[in-house]
């Protein structure tokens, strides 16, 4: 379990200095937009009130306690899936990107009422309409990861 706590403190202070930088450093919120490698890399400034890709915007009080009560309960089953399965160091380490990446966001949506996005990338001719943040990244490869690498030692 050390390993997943290490990963999750990594990947959640990550996470919220790069929120700080982006929002009090580069005040991307005012700015709106910083072009940084166009048109593979550009910062442009996004509140999610919803999941994934603003799916199930919500702006109310509720909608949002909802979405922290629910991203809290996650992180309650996969700390208790990890610790039951005994999971070897690498799915602990995916358990632990997971969950530093959705407490990174349940931050977020008690501090600022949403998800600070900021990154967006395109490539090839095709122009990407959505922002994310590490800690999206962090919960899809966390998610991925424990596809791949959640065999427990119970069964080895």
């Amino acid at each position: 379990m050390r390993i997943l706590f290490r990963w999750t403190v990594i990947i959640f202070a990550l996470d919220q200095v790069t929120k700080w930088l982006v929002l009090s450093w580069l005040d991307l919120a005012n700015r709106g937009e910083i072009d940084v490698l166009p048109p593979i890399l550009n910062l442009r400034m996004a509140w999610n009130y919803g999941i994934n890709f603003g799916l199930l915007q919500g702006h109310s009080d509720t909608a949002r306690q909802v979405l922290i009560a629910v991203a809290l309960g996650i992180v309650a089953f996969v700390l208790w899936w990890a610790w039951r399965e005994k999971l070897k160091p690498l799915g602990m380490a995916c358990a632990g990107v997971l969950i530093g990446g959705a407490l990174g966001n349940v931050v977020d949506r008690m501090v600022y009422g949403a998800v600070a996005d900021f990154l967006n990338m395109s490539c090839c001719g095709i122009e990407n309409p959505y922002a994310f943040n590490v800690a999206d990244v962090a919960i899809f490869a966390g998610a991925l990861g424990l596809v791949f690498f959640a065999d427990g030692k119970k069964g080895s």
